[in-house]
């Protein structure tokens, strides 16, 4: 049997893999100063997005809500932001007009692009019209 923070770290690391942050993953402390062999796993507080993307995750939804893709139909990059009927509802980078994929019309986003398109939409806000 593994001790907890084994499992903890697996757990932890599982999560990365699916694109789950949870920051106040850890042992109970009660339950860790006590006599009992295995002490409890704090899965912790997480905000509205993590428990979202945890719940698409567990739901085996690919990709996951949150996670940022490409359209690999016209290269336009979105924020997954949900499944229905089959589809990916994606939202641009910085907000914008949502638009319907396939999940295999989908690809992970390359970190780059996802920070040139957020640029792209800042830099947008800051014109004045003309």
């Amino acid at each position: 049997m593994r001790s907890t923070e084994e499992v903890l770290e697996v757990l932890r690391a599982a999560l990365v893999g699916a694109g789950v942050v949870l920051p106040s993953l850890d042992v109970d402390p009660v339950t860790a100063a006590g006599d009992e062999p295995f002490p409890l796993v704090s899965l912790g507080r997480c905000n509205v997005r993590t428990a979202e993307r945890l719940a698409s995750v567990l739901r085996g939804e690919r990709p996951a809500v949150g996670a940022q893709v490409v359209d690999v139909r016209d290269g336009r990059i979105g924020e997954v932001m949900g499944h229905v009927g089959g589809r990916v509802q994606l939202r641009p980078v910085g907000g914008g007009r949502e638009w319907d994929c396939l999940p295999e019309e989908t690809g992970p986003a390359p970190r780059a692009d996802v920070l040139r398109a957020r640029v792209r939409q800042i830099n947008g806000e800051g014109r004045l019209p003309q």
